[in-house]
This record gives structure tokens, sequence and C-alpha cells, in this order.
């Protein structure tokens, strides 16, 4: 049986070998972000570029750059690799629900209706050998 803090500390050194990137609080509801992040899931890093660069959706400028993160953070783990002989994919992509302002917009007959400005938390993970 192992304690919290030992798991903690194994978490830890495992997350230094995992490249991935975070964005938090982004102001798009994650439905919207969804649906971008479902189209690249699994793909090869440079699939997925080409994919995001071309889509119009404005949450795929936004995971882009955060791939772009990714890889980055890939290179800097992995000095002396090179990211094309390495095959890259999205292993795994996520999106949560962040935090929702709560803003009110007059109604008729002197009520209110809420109006929900939704966010979301994004983390891209990133894997190497696919097989």
């Amino acid at each position: 049986m192992t304690t919290k803090r030992e798991r903690n500390i194994k978490n830890k050194e495992e997350n230094k070998k995992i490249a991935f990137a975070k964005l938090n609080n982004s102001p798009i509801s994650p439905r919207k972000m969804r649906l971008v992040a479902d189209m690249i899931r699994g793909k090869k890093i440079e699939e997925a570029l080409i994919l995001l660069k071309f889509n119009s959706k404005f949450a795929s400028t936004k995971i882009e750059k955060l791939l772009l993160s990714a890889i980055s953070n890939w290179e800097n783990k992995n000095e002396g690799k090179r990211k094309e002989e390495a095959n890259l994919f999205v292993k795994e992509i996520f999106v949560n629900q962040g935090r929702t302002l709560k803003r009110l917009r007059p109604a008729p007959q002197g009520r209110a209706h809420r109006i929900r400005k939704r966010s979301n938390h994004v983390t891209l993970v990133l894997g190497d050998n696919k097989k």
C-alpha cells in the first residue's frame, strides 16, 4: 500500500516524460471546442496541423496554437531527437468545462433572462511511435 505522497511523486516523474499542453479558460463553449478536438484525435501531427490550419471554425486557431506548444514541449524534453522520425501523433485531447460567467439580458415586461457565457479547459497529450 502506497501513501498519497508516494503516488504524487510517482505521477510527477511520469509527467516529466509525457509531452502535453494545457489551455485554460478559453472563452469558447466546450461543445464548439469538442467538435474541433474530435476532428484531430489520433491523427499524426502533420495531418492535424493541416486540418486545423484550413478549418474555418474559430476554435481551430486556439487548438492549432496548443498543438504547436505541445510539439515544442516534446522537443524540449527530447533533445537530440527529430520530430519527423519520432512519428508523433495526438494521443489524447479532451475538453472540460471551465467557469461560466452569468449575465442578465433585459426581456419584455420588466423580466430578465440569464445569459451563460461558457468557457473551457483543453488538455492535449502527444504520443510517439504509433504502431
